[in-house]
């Protein structure tokens, strides 16, 4: 009779498993490289959108075409407080970005909450004063200086409108997933987009509302 022979299993040596594991960390690296990278491109980008349309509305600033300017239409302690509101919303985030230890997900989650909750006041008074300019008649088809100042701080809004919702979509992750290392890479992109806004933000206080009463 013919000998049967019984397969034999190859396990991988230590040698192989370490390469293999070290592949897997090295992938996990770069790619955690290409989002950072990716996320400061856009950043850059945003910045450069940004500038222009402030130097849109530097340019655009004294065409009222015989309408309202700024000293007449804008309320600065109503838009101090918008300020206050944001960067409030700010010093919050970063509460939030100190609590990443293991078990600190629900009080990060408490931050990040507050950080949404004051997000969304600052839209909102911005949608009032967008509100009250065009209830006095002072719409962005009055002049090119309305026309610029809608422009610049509507896309300040918007922006701020995207973080809120990708807020969100970060407190649900937390809660499914855990403070696991996508989710604080997406929690870091997130810091980095809301102070962002945050500085932008300071730049229309200080530019557009601020010198109408220098």
């Amino acid at each position: 009779m013919t000998p049967t022979l019984s397969p034999t299993l190859h396990h991988p040596g230590p040698d192989a498993t370490h390469a293999t594991t070290h592949a897997a960390e090295h992938g996990h690296h770069d790619a955690a490289a290409h989002t950072t990278l990716g996320f400061w491109l856009y950043l850059m980008s945003d910045c450069l959108i940004f500038a222009v349309l402030f130097a849109t509305f530097g340019v655009l600033s004294g065409n009222t075409a015989g309408g309202p300017g700024g000293q007449q239409l804008f309320e600065l302690p109503f838009v101090f407080a918008e300020t206050m509101v944001l960067l409030l919303s700010s010093y919050t985030f970063g509460l939030a970005m100190l609590r990443q230890d293991a078990n600190a997900a629900p009080r990060m989650i408490r931050w990040l909450a507050a950080t949404f909750v004051l997000g969304a006041l600052f839209v909102a008074m911005e949608v009032y004063e967008f509100a009250h300019l065009l209830h006095q008649g002072a719409g962005p088809g009055v002049s090119a200086y309305l026309s610029a100042f809608f422009t610049l701080v509507g896309t300040h809004g918007l922006h701020v409108t995207a973080g809120l919702f990708w807020l969100a979509v970060m407190i649900h992750q937390i809660r499914r997933f855990g403070l696991d290392d996508i989710v604080r890479r997406r929690l870091a992109c997130l810091s980095l987009f809301w102070h962002f806004l945050d500085l932008v933000w300071i730049c229309v206080f200080t530019f557009v509302y601020l010198r109408e009463f220098a």
